[in-house]
């Protein structure tokens, strides 16, 4: 019998170091392999827990008293199951966790998208109001520019107007000063 448990034992070893080996791979894997080598580990697992259950069963029918022996044996290799699925749980909550960053951060890359387009949208709608502003502000700038053209012809022609009727009061006063002083002579001679 215990020769049954000791193969037990082997086939226990074997199975326990390729699933350690597996587990750690898991984290460096991505995809349809990963999905895979979870399965498998799984699958491997639950052998491990059956050839368990028969080393169990093996240990109950061992004599007394070398039971004690192989119960302590068998009690520490389902703390080392325990282990390995502890590590194992511990790799996929890892990787649950590394998906929940993951999306976080696109989360928060998208929020940003959203938030920069806005304020792009922002920015876009006051440039087409500066933009209209400005519009206005160069044709108010023409209008006055035209107004200012005309006001200057205004005002030139009313200093030409003005320079004429100060030459024409000059020519005048030089005419009356002129027909006074001939008077003057003119009386004065005929006395």
């Amino acid at each position: 019998m215990s020769s049954d448990f000791e193969a037990y034992e082997q086939e226990f070893g074997t199975l326990t170091a390729d699933v350690t080996n597996k587990i750690g791979r898991i984290p460096k894997l991505s995809g349809e392999e990963k999905t895979q080598l979870v399965l498998n580990v799984d699958k491997q697992l639950e052998e491990v827990r059956e050839l368990m259950e028969q080393m169990d069963l093996e240990v109950r029918e061992i004599p007394i008293q070398s039971r004690a022996m192989y119960n302590s044996r068998l009690k520490s290799y389902k703390q080392e199951v325990e282990k390995l699925e502890k590590d194992f749980r511990a790799h996929l909550l890892d990787n649950t966790e590394k998906l929940e960053r993951s999306s976080r951060r696109l989360e928060a890359g998208y929020q940003i998208a959203v938030e920069t387009e806005q304020v792009g949208q922002e920015i876009l709608a006051n440039l087409h109001t500066d933009r209209e502003k400005i519009q206005r502000a160069r044709e108010r700038l023409r209008e006055t520019d035209a107004n200012l053209g005309k006001s200057s012809r205004i005002l030139t022609g009313m200093l030409r107007r003005i320079i004429q009727n100060r030459v024409l009061v000059f020519i005048l006063g030089a005419i009356i000063l002129l027909t006074i002083i001939l008077a003057i002579y003119f009386n004065l001679r005929g006395q």
